[in-house]
């Protein structure tokens, strides 16, 4: 579900949404608070990074401005949209295909021009070689003529794959990462799960699995309101995605204030330590007042690591860390404990 938010903070995101869609030129319409309440709610990274530059350059925001917003960062890449990259991507494949037919056969046509001038030159018979040269002349302003086409072709067919690519990239992004923090979501993180349980530790190593929750998260949302406690989720999953610095180890957002890390061939003791790692870099973070900068709270973070067993599948190990988790919690939390 994309939108999972309350009754309340949809309430307070409304009032902020249509704050701004006051200040712009665009019809007040679905497609247009849509735009805004995902860019208040902070759940669609890409989206609030094109708004703030427009808001910074001072650009008001018309009908076809929200659209085009609209259709790339909001707009699902569903199975239809991902029909229709595919069937751009095959007339581009054969537009090029037959831009290089064309050129390959007028080669072979040259190539059989330059052969018959070939004949005539060691014939020495004049008569014949003029008209060859005059064949091969005009033949190679048509090759030349040819080869450019197929230069530009292929240039602007570079252009457009790249464009398919990006787009074929957000489809992805949108299906496997959480929009609010930018690492992998629930349905990102059983993926990744299953494809680590599948492989085999490399020598002297395990997989292990780092279950995180944040601490007293509701007082946060009670005292503070629910966009100061998204905040907070953005912040931490800042601290997970800037921990994990090998290509094969993911953070994810579990679900609500619960993240995750995979880390595949990697000891129980390292595990233990990056662990450590986000709980004091989370505890050391201060949340402030934006424009004030006067420190409105801190947090704490507690973890439990687990490191794979023979005989585990997916929920043996989840349900291994999460106990580790929640005996970090009984034992007063801002923690990190090993099953």
């Amino acid at each position: 579900m994309r939108y999972s938010e309350s009754k309340e903070k949809t309430a307070e995101l409304l009032r902020l949404a249509l704050g701004h869609m006051g200040r712009h030129a665009a019809a007040f319409n679905p497609v247009t608070f849509t735009l805004w309440y995902e860019y208040i709610a902070g759940i669609n990274p890409g989206l609030t990074t094109a708004l703030d530059r427009l808001i910074k350059n001072e650009s008001s925001l018309d009908d076809e401005a929200v659209i085009r917003l609209y259709k790339k960062h909001i707009a699902p890449a569903d199975e239809e949209t991902m029909n229709t990259i595919g069937g751009e991507m095959e007339r581009l494949m054969a537009s090029m295909a037959q831009s290089a037919s064309h050129t390959g056969d007028r080669a072979g046509t040259f190539g059989d021009q330059l052969t018959g001038l070939t004949t005539a030159l060691a014939s020495r018979d004049v008569e014949q070689l003029k008209p060859r040269l005059t064949e091969v002349l005009a033949g190679t302003a048509e090759m030349k003529s040819s080869v450019e086409a197929l230069r530009k072709q292929v240039t602007s067919s570079q252009e457009e794959i790249n464009r398919l690519r990006s787009d074929l990239e957000r489809a992805r992004d949108d299906a496997i990462l959480d929009p609010m923090t930018g690492i992998l979501n629930r349905r990102g993180f059983e993926k990744r799960i299953e494809s680590l349980l599948a492989q085999k530790p490399a020598d002297g190593t395990s997989h292990c699995l780092v279950m995180l929750d944040i601490d007293h998260f509701k007082s946060v949302n009670d005292t503070h309101g629910h966009l100061m406690g998204d905040r907070v989720i953005q912040a931490v999953g800042e601290i997970l995605r800037t921990s994990v610095t090998k290509a094969a180890h993911a953070a994810a957002r579990y679900g609500g204030e619960e993240f995750a890390l995979l880390l595949p061939d990697t000891s129980l003791d390292h595990s233990i330590h990056l662990a450590e790692t986000v709980r004091t870099r989370t505890k050391a973070m201060r949340i402030r007042h934006r424009t004030s900068q006067e420190v409105l709270l801190t947090i704490t973070i507690s973890g439990g690591v687990a490191e794979m067993k023979a005989d585990d599948d997916a929920a043996s190990l989840i349900a291994r860390a999460d106990a580790a988790l929640y005996q970090a919690k009984r034992d007063g939390r801002d923690r990190v404990t090993c099953a």
